[in-house]
């Protein structure tokens, strides 16, 4: 059976929406049975015409108001398939809730009146279905009996309307004429439309694409929590895209902690058969073969088609709310089920959502009903995906407490992913060569290995690399510190101090660490790299090629970091002369559970180095025997 179709029905206030939803449920009969005379019966009782629309509408406040309050999801089917409907408010208070309804469905009816044309609202519907990754859209002119089915009003309207979706990229499939009051051009063509060589709106629909290509596309299993029965544990959640089967190797963003699919679960008093596979739309629990710490909000895909997951990423905002929006102001993140704080830390530009006018740049706050284009910095790293590579990862809202500010889009990480783990071009291909590690720590006599010093500036990081390097080469072994000023120098000279240069200069370290560690050399990187997620990125990488990785936390509060300030660079950026300074005004992971912590506010300088040398004389020690005789390379 074909999956279902959501449909998503926006339009302004009164432009029929409730009638046109009972019409469609009334002519493909998918009433249950009395509905009809039920609501006429009532109708009469209270002195009132019968209207399709108090088929949709459940309250008697929504018919005294004349406008739908919330979002409505209901069913009907059709020859071809099932479909669900989400009615969504027109009304301008209510536009959050019509977000909320938009953002799961895979098409969009959007209906204007005839008589009325394309209004304000109609504008902004077409906008944030634009910014939702809509793409299949129908546009529904609707109660054309009042402009007695006239042509020319109809083309009136799709001339202007037209004109205005093509600059924000969307394409109506069809522009419909029809009167959901009359029933006309709802089912089948109508003699009163005979100009109108186009489907009807039940034909258009039936011609829109079913959402099982979502299957096709990238695993994306959404947890929603985790249960424990007895030893098991179970991770519950959505398969958003992609298909899923026992025995999958799943990657958990933002963590990238890995582990298999062991089995689905499944309870109650029927058990069906066992179950070894499920695919997009699913929500399903499984287990997995290793027992590893995930939890809600993260997102697990299969190896080497991963989401993109970072600090800062450019999107696209749509502001609901009353009240503005401001820089540097703390909302909660949603994604998915991530639920994080974050803060709007750029506003690029803002248009006008209704002429696409850009009405500024560089301004302080994004107000109600305005679109703005804002790099968006979380308080910790979050997994998405471009929206429109997979929009159902890509879209986000903003809410303070239980109230939904705005939502958008996500167009891309706001510098070159760090932990994408991706190439530009599909035609590169890694040049192995016979030399193999074995062979590298016969001739060394020791393993090439990764220190990864992290901690404040000030707290000892090179103090103690120097002479970590120096008591290495007194005992035999090849080592070469990797300093983060000296490397500014050549390798990362064009870099400067942005969050963006900055995680570039980490992953162009990372990626020099573990070369020469691959060449056998005892490598110690003595950076600040503030980020858990970015220095856990080089630890997999290093783990990937099969070479020791070691992070050690050179701990000093900041307060002794500050005191201490051998470069001057606290008293710089409390003066102002330094921005995005760590420890200060960018934050700092912290290791969770790092090789080795040495508190070098605590402890003298040979006690951390003592310390300090015995892990890297541990991790690089071989079982190799060293080389006694000549080489004889391998031709």
């Amino acid at each position: 059976m074909p999956p279902r179709l959501k449909i998503v029905i926006v339009g302004h206030v009164d432009h029929g929406k409730s009638t046109l939803i009972g019409r469609l449920f009334h002519d493909t009969n998918s009433l249950p049975d009395g509905k009809v005379a039920a609501i006429q019966a009532a109708c009469a009782a209270e002195g009132m015409d019968f209207e399709y629309a108090f088929l949709l509408d459940a309250l008697l406040e929504e018919q005294e108001q004349n406008i739908t309050i919330d979002t409505t999801q209901i069913q009907f089917r059709t020859a071809r398939r099932g479909y669900v409907i989400i009615d969504a408010p027109g009304h301008k208070e209510f536009l959050k809730n019509m977000v909320t309804g938009a953002a799961n469905a895979d098409a969009a009816l959007l209906l204007i009146d005839a008589r009325e044309g394309v209004q304000e609202q109609s504008k902004r519907h077409g906008y944030l279905l634009s910014l939702l990754g809509i793409r299949q859209v129908a546009v529904i002119v609707n109660k054309m009996d009042l402009v007695d089915y006239s042509a020319a009003v109809f083309q009136r309207i799709v001339d202007e309307y037209r004109a205005f979706l093509k600059p924000i990229g969307v394409t109506p499939l069809h522009f419909i004429p029809a009167s959901a009051r009359h029933g006309k051009n709802i089912a089948a063509a109508s003699a009163e439309l005979a100009w109108f060589d186009g489907p009807s709106i039940l034909q258009a629909l039936d011609n829109f694409t079913t959402p099982g290509t979502r299957a096709e596309l990238p695993l994306r299993f959404v947890l929603q929590d985790l249960y424990r029965f007895d030893e098991r544990r179970l991770l519950a959640g959505r398969i958003e895209t992609g298909r899923l089967n026992v025995g999958d190797e799943l990657v958990f963003w933002p963590d990238r902690k890995r582990s298999r699919v062991k089995s689905f679960e499944t309870w109650g008093r029927q058990q069906p058969a066992v179950k070894t596979s499920a695919s997009a739309g699913e929500s399903v629990a499984i287990t997995l073969t290793e027992q590893i710490f995930v939890e809600r909000g993260q997102v697990a895909s299969h190896p080497g088609a991963g989401l993109a997951e970072g600090r800062e990423f450019h999107a696209s905002l749509f502001w609901l709310d009353p009240a503005p929006i401001y820089l540097n102001q703390p909302y909660t993140l949603k994604l998915g089920t991530q639920a994080v704080e974050a803060r709007i830390v750029k506003i690029e530009r803002v248009i006008d959502s209704a002429t696409l006018t850009v009405t500024g740049v560089n301004r302080d706050r994004v107000e109600r009903d305005e679109v703005a284009e804002v790099i968006i910095r979380p308080r910790k790293p979050v997994a998405f995906d471009n929206a429109d590579h997979i929009t159902v990862t890509g879209r986000f809202i903003f809410q303070q407490g239980a109230r939904i500010g705005g939502g958008g889009i996500i167009h891309s990480a706001a510098y070159a992913p760090l932990l994408a783990g991706e190439v530009k071009s599909a035609d590169l291909e890694w040049s192995g060569g016979e030399v193999t590690h074995e062979l590298r720590a016969q001739h060394h006599g020791h393993r090439g290995a990764v220190l990864w010093l992290t901690g404040l500036s000030g707290s000892g990081k090179s103090t103690l690399a120097v002479a970590l390097e120096k008591s290495l080469l007194q005992r035999g072994r090849a080592a070469y510190i990797l300093d983060g000023d000296n490397i500014r120098y050549g390798l990362c000279a064009d870099l400067d101090f942005s969050l963006a240069d900055r995680a570039e200069n980490i992953r162009r370290v990372g990626e020099v660490a573990k070369l020469m560690a691959d060449a056998g050399l005892i490598v110690i990187s003595a950076l600040i790299s503030p980020l858990q997620a970015e220095r856990d990125h080089i630890r997999q990488q290093c783990h990937n090629e099969g070479l020791p990785f070691a992070e050690i936390y050179i701990n000093a509060p900041l307060a002794v970091c500050e005191q201490r300030d051998p470069k001057n660079l606290y008293r710089k950026a409390r003066a102002g002369h330094l921005k995005d300074f760590t420890g200060l005004d960018s934050p700092y992971d912290p290791p969770p559970a790092p090789e080795l912590e040495l508190p070098t506010d605590r402890e003298p300088k040979e006690t951390s180095l003592a310390k300090l040398l015995d892990l890297a004389l541990t991790i690089s020690a071989s079982d190799t025997p060293p080389l006694t005789g000549p080489f004889t390379p391998v031709i």
